[in-house]
């Protein structure tokens, strides 16, 4: 299959359809009041709309949860805008986490962006058809199981359509882009102060592309793909486990007392799965569930791997899959009550309605070209049958961003980073007109959090202007 099925939208109204403001056009949005209200952890939080579709302005709006730690002391600098990626992953709840020392003076902001959490959520599955969905065979070995796997990626996102209607076709990154864009306004802000993580980098060089005069400050740390030709996330993956497979093996551990060895030990395990599953309780570990274990840990760095050794150890040694099902279900962030995060369903929606990649045939060889440049972790992967399944149409292409004539932007890369590869951020700095890049020497997903160098040139330059040099390193 070469296209996607695409099928009518239905008519229903999901959590957060509303009327526009009074008044006409784009504009009414602008004149909207934004209350701010006490709620828990010391923030303040509103409600405010925007349109579901920007080219229709007077017709459904959608509302978009806001909520701001308020500057501390006397010299307010103004509002901080920060966004975690995902994509799917609560703004308001990166607010709550947000280690902002060094930046008492501003309203620290964050939002969810359209379809996501408080926001007007994108809604999908129930959890039983979510836990078989997330169990099956990622990387199917026949035809059979290829079949299947189309099937219910097909399935999936059709159970998205049903519920969420017109939304799924508006919640790509220009539109939240746009979104920003008024928030900006409706806090009362001339230029953006903007600090984004992960894919909160792909919303922020959209905004500048699209918004370069409004740019005040900006700092992109993890930078996704924009050049349509950086390291995929299966290289930066497959480099991640390689890595922790060296560092497993200089500390004895016991998967094995070389590289290769605890490679070799965990694909064992990998192939052992994938024909017989491990009982846990009254569920089981797939292979699939225990790839996403591995991965989930990737994303930290040598003072998490230890968990994972752990985990692997009891699966091996044990036949005790426990650990790496309790990981797995961290990262797709299922509850004890078997009940799913909403960036479940918030994460396809937005990267298939921003990705056009082509169909099946295309995903076949999209993979194989993966496993030829990450050979250990990527055959494991699997293709993504998801997007070219997805039962609504791509955005329309917006183009490479470059953000010309915008203010410095500082784009950050960390030299291990498995989920957004260290060779994204070159790209990036390079294709943004006025970006310069700062690097981290070290592993784990995202630098500011990890690194007090990366944090002393953040904060400089986002309180006092100091722009760090380009090339930068810590």
């Amino acid at each position: 299959m070469d296209k996607r099925p695409v099928q009518p939208v239905p008519a229903v109204r999901p959590a957060g359809f509303t009327d526009p403001p009074v008044g006409d056009g784009s504009e009414r949005y602008a004149q909207q009041r934004v209350d701010w209200r006490s709620c828990r952890d010391g923030l303040e939080c509103a409600e405010v709309v925007v349109p579901l579709d920007y080219h229709k302005p007077d017709d459904t709006a959608i509302t978009l949860a806001v909520a701001r730690r308020p500057s501390a002391g006397r010299s307010r600098r103004g509002s901080l805008f920060i966004n975690p990626g995902g994509p799917g992953v609560s703004g308001i709840d990166y607010v709550r986490s947000f280690d902002r020392t060094g930046l008492e003076a501003f309203d620290v902001v964050g939002w969810d962006p359209r379809g996501v959490g408080a926001s007007t959520p994108i809604q999908c599955a129930d959890s039983a058809q979510v836990d078989r969905f997330l169990a099956m065979d990622g990387s199917p070995d026949t035809s059979v199981e290829r079949t299947a796997l189309v099937q219910a990626s097909r399935e999936f996102g059709l159970s998205c359509l049903k519920r969420s209607g017109p939304l799924l076709s508006h919640v790509s990154t220009v539109e939240t882009a746009r979104d920003l864009d008024l928030l900006r306004r409706l806090v009362g802000e001339e230029k953006l102060t903007y600090f984004g993580s992960s894919y909160g980098t792909a919303i922020g060089a959209r905004f500048a592309d699209l918004f370069p005069a409004t740019v005040g400050r900006m700092v992109l740390d993890g930078a996704v793909d924009i050049t349509e030709g950086g390291t995929t996330q299966a290289e930066g993956f497959d480099r991640a486990f390689t890595s922790f497979a060296a560092w497993c093996a200089s500390r004895s551990c016991s998967l094995g007392s070389s590289r290769s060895a605890v490679e070799s030990g965990v694909a064992r395990l990998l192939d052992r799965l994938d024909a017989a599953p491990l009982e846990v309780g009254r569920r089981q570990l797939t292979q699939q569930l225990a790839v996403t274990a591995v991965v989930f840990v990737l994303y930290g760095n040598e003072r998490t791997w230890s968990y994972l050794v752990a985990a692997l150890e009891a699966a091996i040694r044990d036949g005790d899959g426990g650990a790496l099902l309790a990981l797995a279900d961290r990262y797709n962030e299922r509850g004890s009550d078997g009940q799913y995060g909403q960036s479940t369903y918030a994460f396809p929606a937005i990267t298939c309605l921003d990705s056009d990649k082509g169909g099946i045939r295309q995903a076949d060889k999209d993979l194989a070209a993966v496993v030829k440049k990450a050979p250990t972790l990527g055959p494991y992967l699997g293709p993504n049958y998801l997007c070219p399944m997805w039962p609504v149409p791509a955005a329309p292409d917006p183009g490479r961003p470059t953000a010309r004539d915008a203010a410095p932007i500082v784009v950050i890369g960390t030299t291990g980073d498995p989920a957004t590869p260290y060779q994204n951020a070159v790209g990036m700095a390079r294709q943004l007109d006025s970006a310069v890049l700062l690097t981290l020497k070290g592993e784990g997903h995202l630098a500011y959090g990890q690194s007090q160098c990366v944090q002393r040139q953040v904060r400089a330059y986002l309180v006092d202007g100091v722009v760090p040099k380009d090339g930068a390193v810590c």
